[in-house]
């Protein structure tokens, strides 16, 4: 271990020096988890920084963001909801992808977690191949309006409801909705496919690339979510009993 805390700390760089991959902000105010977690990030050809503290994380976040946070939950201070609720709630630092890595594994936590915008849900003690590779697969996600795939489409409208993909903007009767990152994939992956019936599952899948760290009441909590965001709306996502969840104008 102090072979590899030693080669982490030499690994430190700041943003400016890119790694393949790209750049990771860890936010965990354990230090021997810190460099662990640096030296494995940076094995792998991230280029990392590590923050104890939320209010640290922040400061970065708004100086030069990274392309993921890995964010702990129990922190001194700022927590780490708290955090992820502030980056969701700025356009400009919204579409910055946060896994949350935490010892708090109950189901609870692991909705509120969803629900305040993050992409994935880690638990303590992890494996640090399987963390490197949903990582991976979080930042496989588009995130942002700039993608090839999402501006070709057009806008997707379902009655009073119209969903632009290269903007990551919903409008119900022109009246812009504010969606957190998993809401907004969540309504674009049922309304791309209006009518079709999807099970929890597959929708878990398609969020998270088969590696779903969480439950089926996660998604259910979701679609209370965006039935309530809506509004007017909101009855076009219907639950197909015993199956899942379409979306339809007559719902």
């Amino acid at each position: 271990m102090n072979n590899a805390r030693a080669k982490a700390r030499k690994l430190d760089k700041p943003f400016g020096e890119t790694g393949t991959r790209g750049r990771v902000l860890v936010v965990e105010d354990e230090t021997d988890l810190q460099e662990l977690l640096q030296y494995n990030l940076a094995r792998e050809g991230f280029s990392v920084s590590c923050v104890g503290r939320g209010e640290q994380a922040l400061q970065i976040v708004a100086d030069d963001p990274p392309d993921l946070m890995l964010l702990d939950l129990m922190l001194p201070g700022m927590d780490g909801l708290e955090i992820c609720r502030a980056m969701k709630s700025d356009p400009t630092t919204a579409p910055i992808p946060v896994v949350m890595l935490t010892a708090k594994g109950e189901e609870a936590d692991v909705v509120i977690g969803l629900e305040m915008g993050a992409d994935d849900y880690i638990t303590k003690p992890f494996s640090p191949r399987v963390l490197i590779a949903r990582l991976k697969a979080v930042l496989r996600r588009p995130t942002g309006p700039d993608t090839d795939t999402e501006a070709e489409q057009p806008p997707i409208r379902i009655g009073r409801l119209r969903i632009t993909p290269s903007r990551h903007e919903v409008r119900v009767d022109d009246e812009p909705i504010d969606l957190t990152a998993t809401e907004f994939r969540v309504l674009h992956l049922l309304a791309k496919r209006a009518g079709r019936v999807f099970t929890r599952q597959q929708i878990l899948d398609a969020l998270h690339e088969g590696f779903a760290a969480v439950t089926d009441r996660s998604v259910d909590v979701q679609i209370v979510a965006l039935r309530r965001k809506l509004g007017v709306a909101g009855h076009y996502i219907e639950t197909v009993r015993g199956v899942g969840y379409r979306i339809t104008e007559e719902g």
